[in-house]
């Protein structure tokens, strides 16, 4: 599976991704592109996009790109937040299929 972070995911979250292939947007040299550009571009080198935007699948119709999305729910974004999410997530990267959005909330308390 490849996956790609967003490049508003912390980018240490990566080391916490059991994927085949791991890169941030920065990594690949996409920082600061739009959202329907960095899904373009996605969409020919990953299989499933991390992101914790969850106003994206109103922002762009997902179901046209060649991508699976998993969006992570937490409070903040900083590391300590969104590493609890990521067994979940490893989880989903088993199943998930490209056009799916599936949000992992952090649960309360």
């Amino acid at each position: 599976m490849k996956v790609l972070l967003d490049e508003c995911l912390p980018r240490k979250l990566k080391r916490d991704v059991d994927g085949d292939f791991v890169k941030t947007v920065p990594e690949m040299g996409w920082a600061g592109k739009k959202n329907g550009d960095l899904l373009r571009l996605a969409e020919q080198e990953f299989d499933v996009l991390l992101t914790n935007d969850q106003n994206l699948e109103y922002q762009q119709n997902l179901k046209t790109f060649n991508l699976a999305f998993i969006v992570l729910v937490a409070h903040t974004n900083d590391i300590e937040d969104m590493k609890p999410l990521m067994p979940a997530a490893n989880e989903a990267l088993k199943t998930i299929l490209a056009g799916e959005i599936l949000y992992i909330e952090a649960t309360p308390g």
